[in-house]
């Protein structure tokens, strides 16, 4: 899946295989020492505040080749203690109200 950033409005569109675009708000973004690798957590850009919405994760490489363009491969999180990983800083994230 690839992406293409709006810097202006933090805002990103995902366009999956069969070239369909979607709208997605960046929620955040953060490093991991432990995988040596960045994630990216999204929202859909339509959803309210209060609305409880399905959350995209993926790893991604900021330093690679058309990322300077906003232009990045999203990688799918396959291995399970990867996903517990990112879960517990979405939770954290969610649970602290001066990240928000």
């Amino acid at each position: 899946m690839s992406e293409e950033q709006n810097n202006a409005d933090n805002k990103i569109t995902l366009v999956d295989d069969d070239g369909n675009e979607t709208e997605y708000e960046i929620l955040f973004t953060f490093d991991s020492e432990d995988y040596g690798k960045s994630y990216i957590l999204l929202v859909p850009a339509d959803s309210e505040p209060e609305e409880q919405v399905d959350v995209l994760a993926f790893s991604y490489d900021p330093n690679a080749s058309g990322a300077e363009d906003g232009d990045i491969d999203l990688i799918e999180i396959d291995d399970d203690d990867e996903w517990q990983m990112v879960e517990d800083v979405l939770d954290t994230f969610l649970n602290d109200e001066n990240m928000q």
